[in-house]
């Protein structure tokens, strides 16, 4: 679905009101980007095991780039490849540009909690030089894998499941800035962190640091993460049924 700022009615870009697996469908879908190379909806069709491409306007997708895969999180470099985090397989894959079979880029050493190892990632985000964020969802811990590296770097939680600021319970949507600062929706917590590069506990910016609730200042399983120039923070609070706006400059 589609808002445009303001708006109390969406419009619907993509899929029908059933799910399904015909080209003008989908099935639990879990994350969708913007390409704009190709001017086109990048989308994690999740319980059909594949990744779309969905022109704008179009009634069914373009175009199935990847195929057979536990896709959730999605994401794009500025050399306009695409990273897509595997559930089943426990890692993510670069796919560079017209290619078929991606990179391991995190993860791929089964399923753990060792360095090198994931369990569950989701969603993931592009930072720096090409490394990878990925939450690390039932490891309750966000991960940081730089470009070539055989094992990540714990960036946010791992310290066991939990309400404590050193600590995260299924962490969902994730965001990095330009300082290093990492952004989690912290799902079953009800609540969006900050950590702050090499701080050993995160603040909480968003919802209750308690309680979940449906209360306009409070969240209930907040999964997918944007921020915009103006630095409003804007949050998919699934178990509440909509997108809630913070503005997280006076926070």
């Amino acid at each position: 679905m589609k808002y445009n700022r303001n708006a109390k009615i969406g419009r619907r870009i993509a899929g029908k009101n059933i799910h399904g697996y015909r080209p003008d469908m989908l099935c639990g879908p879990s994350n969708v980007i913007f390409d704009t190379v190709s001017k086109s909806f990048i989308i994690c069709d999740y319980h059909n095991r594949r990744v779309l491409q969905w022109a704008p306007r179009s009634k069914t997708c373009t175009k199935t780039i990847i195929k057979n895969v536990e896709c959730f999180g999605l994401a794009m470099d500025d050399e306009g490849s695409l990273y897509v985090s595997d559930t089943e397989r426990h890692e993510v894959r670069r796919y560079r540009p017209g290619k078929k079979y991606g990179t391991v880029v995190a993860g791929g050493n089964g399923q753990g909690r060792r360095l090198h190892q994931l369990n569950h990632p989701t969603y993931i985000c592009i930072g720096d030089n090409q490394s990878v964020y990925v939450s690390d969802s039932w490891n309750d811990r966000v991960m940081r894998w730089d470009k070539g590296a055989k094992e990540g770097v714990i960036v946010a939680g791992g310290n066991g499941k939990g309400k404590n600021r050193t600590q995260l319970d299924h962490p969902a949507g994730v965001l990095v800035d330009q300082l290093g600062t990492v952004y989690v929706a912290d799902h079953w917590n009800g609540r969006v962190m900050r950590w702050r590069k090499h701080a050993r506990q995160g603040d909480v910016i968003a919802g209750d640091k308690f309680l979940s609730g449906q209360y306009p200042n409070e969240l209930n399983g907040p999964e997918g993460l944007a921020i915009d120039r103006y630095n409003n923070l804007y949050v998919a609070d699934s178990n509440n049924h909509r997108i809630q706006r913070f503005d997280i400059q006076t926070t």
